[in-house]
C-alpha cells in the first residue's frame, strides 16, 4: 500500500503552501473513509492515495493532488460539496464534483448508460481537463483491483474502459495512461484472445530480451563513438496491442514486426536525425516501416523517429528516437502541461491541437443534447486518426480512417462543403464519396448552384461534416414541414367552413396548448407539427378548438351501438408516446421484433412507422429525427413476428437437420430457408422464421450456436 510519505518525497519541488494543503486533504480523507475497506479487504484510504501517486508520477499540480485525495469523499461518505467549499475552497470542490458526476451514471441499458457517461466526461473536460486526469488514474487502481468484483461487473468496467477511457486517453496524447487502461482490461473484456495471445509472446519472451539487450549494448556503443548524449531502453510489444494490430491487419504474429522494440531519448531533434542515420550505417532496415513522426507530428502531437531494422538472426526491432521532451509529451499527454507550474485549465481547452476534437464536440452536443445521438456523433472522435492529406497549397490536415472527400470539404469551411459539387484528387477528377489515402492532395470543387442532399449522410464520416448536412438537411425539412401544416391547417378551416380573418391567432394556440400536450408561443411551430404528423388535425381537435362553430357528432344508432364492439380493431402492441389513436405499422426495412429497442417515425396523414433502433436508416440518421416519436412495446398484447438468421457452419451431414430440431424444440417455425454450399467445405444458411418476440428468436440463436459445426449465427 502506498503511503503518505511516499507521495511528499514525489512533490519535493512543491512549496511550503502546497505541502500544507495536501497534509490537509490527506487528513480529511482519512477522517472521511475511516472505517472503510474495498472489496479486496483494504482500507478504503489506500486507493485515493494509490490514485494520488500516480498523479504525483506525472507532476500534476499542489490542486489536482489534493482532489484526488478527495475525489471519493462526496460519493461515499457524508461529506458534501459545501462542507468541500469551505475547508478547501471552490476550485477542489469543483473538480471533486466533476469526478464525482461522471461516476454517478444511473443504471441504465448499456449503450445509454455508455452514451451517459462519455457525455458527461465530455462535460467535465470541458468545464476542467484536471477532472480527467484524476478519472483516468482512478480507473488504473480500480482495474487492478478487479479481480475482487463479480465477473458481471468486471467485464462491464473492463469494457467501457476499452470503449471510453482508453480512447480518450489516447486523443488526449497520454501514451502510458492509454496501454495501462488497455492491458489491464483486456483480460477480463475477452479472455480466450488474451491467453491465446499470451502463449504466442511467452515462449519467445525470454529469447527476444536477450537479443533486444545485445542491440541495446551495440547501440550504447555506436551512440557513444559518434559523441551523441543518449539513455536507451527496450521493450516487447504488450498483449492488447499485439491481438489489435493483428485483428486490424489480419496478420498472424510472426507477421508483427514492432514485437521488440527499443527506445533512444536524446537532447535534441538534431541528433534525433544524427542517431537515425548512424543506425542505417550499422543495420539493413525495412523501408516501409520508416515514419517521421517528427516532421508530421501525429493528431495528438506525438512525435518520434520509427524505423525497423534487421538483425544478424534474421529477426525485426521497431527503434523509436525522440528528444526528452517528446518522450514527455508521448507518456503524458497534454497532461504534461501541468509539469512543475500552475497553468490556466480553460487556456490550455482553447488553444492545444489535441482538444480540437472536444470543442467540436462541445458545438455538437450545444445543438444536440440526445446522449444516444451524442454518442453516434462521437464515435469517429474518438477513433486514431491515422490518415493525413494535403490542400493544393500544401496545408496538411488529418482525418480518421475512411474519411471521404466530402469530410475533407466541411473541414475546409462550412460553406465549401455545403456546396461542394466535385473533387479532384492528385489533380484527377474524383466523386465526393471518394476515401481519402495517406498523402492524396484534394481540392474540392463548389458551385452555388449545389445542395446537400440527406443522401450524404451516407459518404460522410467525421462528426463535424454530418453535423452540418443534418443541421441543414433538418431546416429544410422544418420550411417543407411549415408549409404542408400551414396547408393541412388551411384545409381544415374550409372544411369547416371557418374564415382564416376570424380567427385570433394568440387565443387560438392557447386553446391548443390547453388540450394538448404542447405549449406552442409561435404559429411557425403550430405548422411544423401539423406538418410532421405530431400534432394530428382532425375533426376531433377542430371540436376542442371551435366550439361554439363545430357541433360535435351525433350519436349513432342504437344498432351501431351495438355493432361498435364486434367491429373494433385489435389492439396494437405498439404504445406511442403523447399521440392518441394514431395508425400504427411495422417497417419492412428492419422488421422490429417485440422486446428489442424501437423508435416511431410520422409521416403526416399516414400515421407512424415503427423501426428497430438497429435499422440503417436510423443507424445513418437518414431519417428526418423531428418526425420520431417515442414508442414502446405493448407488453400485454401478444403477436407473431418474422425473424432472420445467418447460420455459417461446416458443410457436414446433418447439420441442416441438428438446425431444423433445435428451433422445432423451441417452437420457433421456419418459413424460409436458402442454403449455400462453398468448396472450401462450409456452407452458409438464411433462415426465416416466425417467433414470439426478441427473447424467443435470442434463445434460438443461442442454442443453434451450440452446434458443434456451427460456426457463427447473427441476425439480418
Amino acid at each position: 500500500m502506498i503511503r503518505f510519505d511516499d507521495i511528499l518525497e514525489k512533490t519535493s519541488y512543491f512549496s511550503e503552501k502546497d505541502i500544507t494543503l495536501l497534509q490537509k486533504a490527506y487528513v480529511f480523507a482519512a477522517q472521511a473513509h475511516k472505517g472503510q475497506v474495498r472489496h479486496s479487504g483494504e482500507p478504503y484510504l489506500s486507493h485515493p492515495l494509490e490514485v494520488t501517486n500516480m498523479l504525483a508520477e506525472m507532476k500534476m499540480d499542489a490542486v489536482t493532488l489534493a482532489a484526488s485525495l478527495l475525489h471519493d469523499v462526496l460519493e461515499d461518505t457524508d461529506v458534501t460539496p459545501l462542507d468541500l467549499q469551505k475547508t478547501f475552497g471552490k476550485e477542489i470542490a469543483h473538480l471533486v464534483e466533476g469526478v464525482t458526476k461522471i461516476s454517478l451514471v444511473q443504471e441504465s441499458p448499456p449503450e445509454t448508460r455508455r452514451a451517459e457517461s462519455i457525455r458527461k466526461i465530455i462535460l467535465a473536460m470541458t468545464d476542467d481537463l484536471r477532472v480527467i486526469f484524476i478519472k483516468l488514474a482512478d480507473r488504473i487502481h480500480n482495474l487492478k483491483t478487479l479481480k475482487f468484483l463479480p465477473e458481471s461487473k468486471q467485464r462491464q468496467i473492463a469494457k467501457e474502459t476499452l470503449d471510453i477511457y482508453a480512447p480518450i486517453a489516447n486523443r488526449l496524447g497520454m501514451g502510458r495512461i492509454k496501454a495501462e487502461l488497455e492491458d489491464l482490461s483486456f483480460r477480463y473484456v475477452d479472455a480466450e484472445n488474451y491467453f491465446k495471445i499470451l502463449s504466442l509472446v511467452e515462449p519467445k519472451r525470454k529469447e527476444a530480451e536477450k537479443e533486444l539487450k545485445k542491440i541495446k549494448r551495440l547501440l550504447e556503443l555506436h551512440m557513444k563513438k559518434n559523441n551523441l548524449s543518449s539513455e536507451i531502453s527496450y521493450r516487447t510489444k504488450r498483449l492488447y496491442s499485439i491481438y489489435n494490430k493483428m485483428k486490424g491487419r489480419g496478420i498472424d504474429f510472426e507477421q508483427v514486426y514492432d514485437f521488440m522494440a527499443l527506445r533512444i531519448i536524446t537532447n535534441s531533434v538534431r541528433n534525433c536525425y544524427y542517431a537515425l542515420g548512424t543506425i542505417h550505417e550499422n543495420w539493413p532496415h525495412l523501408p516501409h516501416r520508416f515514419r517521421d513522426f517528427i516532421t508530421m507530428p501525429k493528431p495528438n502531437l506525438y512525435q518520434s523517429l520509427h524505423t525497423t531494422i534487421i538483425t544478424e538472426k534474421k529477426q525485426t526491432i521497431e527503434i523509436q528516437i525522440r528528444t526528452h521532451e517528446m518522450h514527455d509529451l508521448a507518456e503524458n499527454g497534454i497532461a504534461a502541461h501541468w509539469k512543475y507550474k500552475e497553468i490556466d485549465s480553460h487556456a490550455v481547452l482553447k488553444e492545444d491541437k489535441r482538444l480540437h476534437w472536444l470543442r467540436e464536440m462541445v458545438e455538437v452536443y450545444k445543438e444536440q443534447k440526445s446522449p444516444k445521438q451524442f454518442l453516434a456523433a462521437l464515435k469517429t472522435n474518438l477513433i486514431p486518426e491515422e490518415v493525413t492529406v494535403f490542400t493544393p497549397k500544401g496545408k496538411r490536415i488529418s482525418f480518421p480512417l475512411g474519411a471521404s472527400a466530402l469530410d475533407f470539404a466541411f473541414k475546409i469551411h462550412t460553406e465549401v462543403g455545403l456546396h461542394a459539387s466535385g473533387t479532384k484528387i492528385n489533380g484527377k477528377t474524383a466523386p465526393l464519396k471518394t476515401i481519402l489515402k495517406a498523402g492524396d492532395i484534394v481540392e474540392i470543387l463548389t458551385s452555388p448552384e449545389k445542395q446537400v442532399r440527406r443522401e450524404w449522410l451516407n459518404i460522410a464520416f467525421t462528426s463535424t461534416a454530418r453535423h452540418h448536412i443534418k443541421r441543414w438537411v433538418n431546416d429544410q425539412d422544418k420550411k417543407k414541414n411549415k408549409t404542408l401544416g400551414k396547408k393541412l391547417w388551411e384545409k381544415e378551416l374550409k372544411k369547416h367552413s371557418i374564415p382564416s380573418e376570424a380567427i385570433k391567432t394568440h387565443e387560438i394556440l392557447n386553446r391548443i396548448s390547453k388540450e394538448t400536450h404542447f405549449r406552442i408561443k409561435k404559429l411557425e411551430d403550430f405548422y411544423v407539427l401539423a406538418g410532421t404528423g405530431k400534432l394530428v388535425l382532425n375533426r376531433e381537435l377542430m371540436e376542442k378548438i371551435f366550439p361554439e362553430r363545430i357541433m360535435p357528432k351525433r350519436a349513432g344508432t342504437l344498432l351501431k351501438k351495438i355493432a361498435a364492439p364486434a367491429s373494433k380493431k385489435p389492439k396494437p402492441v405498439v404504445q406511442v408516446k403523447d399521440i392518441e389513436g394514431a395508425l400504427v405499422k411495422v417497417a419492412k426495412c428492419c422488421s422490429p421484433i417485440k422486446g428489442e429497442p424501437i423508435i416511431g417515425y410520422i409521416t403526416a396523414g399516414k400515421g407512424i412507422t415503427v423501426h428497430s433502433l438497429r435499422c440503417p436508416l436510423i443507424d445513418k440518421e437518414i431519417l428526418d429525427n423531428q418526425r420520431m416519436v417515442d414508442v414502446s412495446w405493448d407488453t400485454s398484447t401478444k403477436g407473431i413476428y418474422t425473424g432472420r438468421l445467418l447460420i455459417k457452419t461446416e458443410d457436414s451431414p446433418g447439420v441442416i437437420a441438428s438446425i431444423t430440431i433445435v428451433i422445432a424444440k423451441l417452437e420457433g417455425n421456419i418459413t424460409k430457408a436458402d442454403i449455400v454450399t462453398f468448396p472450401n467445405k462450409k456452407a452458409q444458411i438464411k433462415i426465416s422464421l416466425k417467433i414470439k418476440d426478441i427473447e424467443h428468436l435470442n434463445n434460438i440463436k443461442k442454442e443453434i450456436s451450440k452446434i458443434k459445426e456451427v460456426l457463427l449465427v447473427e441476425r439480418i
